[in-house]
């Protein structure tokens, strides 16, 4: 059987962890790399996942690429920008695990992907995928005419029969507006085949007071199938039947023996139910798959960690 083929369109920038004036660690990391190194961990030999992005052509940008090649995720649509470099956050944990981030990415390489002479070509290629995935921070980051671009650019691409996923991934420091914030959003939600959203996020942004609020505004939105991830109590599913019903299942999750880094847990799980959905498993497969995915990661330290595949086998099965 052929490969399924996944593009995520985003941006990765360099990451450093630590405490301000003390020894920092130096890696990489975005919400969208994040997803895409972890699909490409669990499914490699049955999903080809292509990372959609724009690098700088120095060093570091350069050995950030091979570590992507290193966990199997395709370059050939990561489009060389030489007057650019990759944007740069900074992360510090508190005790229990919480992150805060500060950002240096205003003129980074990612923020002119849509100008890229290339991009067309990439949009064209993309005809030919089964899925196209990206996130709040995706649109966020670019000006509102590239925004609207990208938007149009995926319409086109949804109306060849290629499924849009979006995940919001709210971060209001990012959007020029609350407003403009929004009405980006909408447009998002009402193009996704599917939405793997956070409901902390839901709520920051659209003042929800409940899942329930959260799901009922999005499908109405025209959002078919939808997921609300709500932490250490797994997630929630839901999908409009042919009588325009609202469907609901609950996938609750083993809780983490200790939460040491939350960085990477929405992102996580989302590859993880990425790598059951787009294969056509079962909804209970996928989500089960996210749930045990991000239970390994918020165990431990940084972004990108290793994980047990048979662990996650294991814990789809029982």
């Amino acid at each position: 059987m052929a490969k399924k083929k996944l593009a995520i369109i985003g941006e990765c920038m360099i990451e450093l962890s630590g405490q301000p004036f003390s020894p920092m660690m130096q890696n990489y990391g975005g919400d969208t790399i994040n997803t895409a190194i972890y699909t490409s961990m669990l499914c490699n030999d049955t999903i080809d996942t292509h990372y959609v992005t724009s690098m700088g052509t120095d060093p570091l940008s350069e050995a950030i690429i091979n570590k992507w090649q290193a966990h199997g995720v395709n370059t050939d649509f990561v489009l060389a920008n030489a007057d650019k470099q990759a944007g740069l956050y900074m992360i510090q944990n508190d005790a229990n695990g919480e992150r805060t981030f500060q950002y240096w990415r205003n003129d980074s390489a990612a923020k002119y992907l849509i100008k890229h002479e290339k991009f067309i070509g990439v949009l064209k290629s993309l005809n030919q995928f089964d899925a196209v995935y990206l996130s709040g921070i995706s649109l966020a980051i670019l000006s509102e005419e590239d925004c609207n671009l990208l938007l149009s650019y995926l319409a086109k691409l949804k109306a060849n029969g290629v499924k849009f996923i979006y995940d919001s991934n709210y971060r209001p420091s990012l959007w020029t507006s609350k407003v403009h914030c929004e009405t980006v959003n909408n447009k998002a939600y009402n193009l996704a085949d599917l939405a793997l959203v956070t409901f902390d996020d839901e709520a920051l942004l659209w003042q929800d007071s409940s899942i329930e609020e959260s799901r009922d505004r999005l499908h109405k939105l025209g959002v078919t199938t939808l997921v609300i991830k709500d932490g250490a109590n797994g997630c929630q599913y839901s999908e409009l039947n042919h009588n325009n019903e609202i469907i609901v299942f609950k996938y609750s999750t083993v809780a983490a023996d200790k939460v040491v880094d939350t960085t990477a847990a929405g992102d996580s799980f989302n590859a993880g139910f990425l790598s059951q959905w787009l294969q056509g498993n079962s909804i209970e497969q996928s989500a089960q798959c996210g749930n045990a995915l991000a239970r390994q990661v918020i165990q431990q330290k940084g972004a990108i960690v290793p994980i047990d595949k048979a662990l996650i086998e294991s814990s789809m099965k029982g």
